[in-house]
């Protein structure tokens, strides 16, 4: 399954057959990195927040909480965000290797 851009830019892509859960959670992150990348950042932490809770326990909820924080940072400038990852990557994911991204910004 490819996530086009509305300029037939892929966005996302998945291979393979996943469970409905799993697959929706996909096509939602699909939907959520269009969104980022076309710098609508209000919309693409709703869509990734919407991921992280309504499918908290997909393959994918790591990187969506990531893009989330990653979302906000972008549409405030405010550096703080990206400090507070890396407590809510230890309470929620802490063995991904999304939360090793977040080490970065650790206080």
């Amino acid at each position: 399954m490819l996530t086009l851009d509305s300029n037939g830019v892929e966005r996302h892509r998945l291979e393979g057959y996943l469970p409905p859960d799993e697959f929706r959670a996909q096509l939602e992150m699909g939907l959520a990195r269009i969104a980022f990348m076309s710098k609508k950042w209000a919309d693409a932490e709703r869509r990734y927040s919407e991921i992280v809770d309504s499918y908290p326990n997909s393959k994918v909820a790591p990187e969506a909480l990531y893009w989330k924080g990653v979302s906000r940072y972008k549409a405030t400038n405010d550096h703080t965000v990206l400090g507070e990852m890396p407590d809510q990557f230890q309470q929620k994911y802490p063995d991904s290797l999304w939360a090793l991204k977040t080490a970065a910004w650790v206080h």
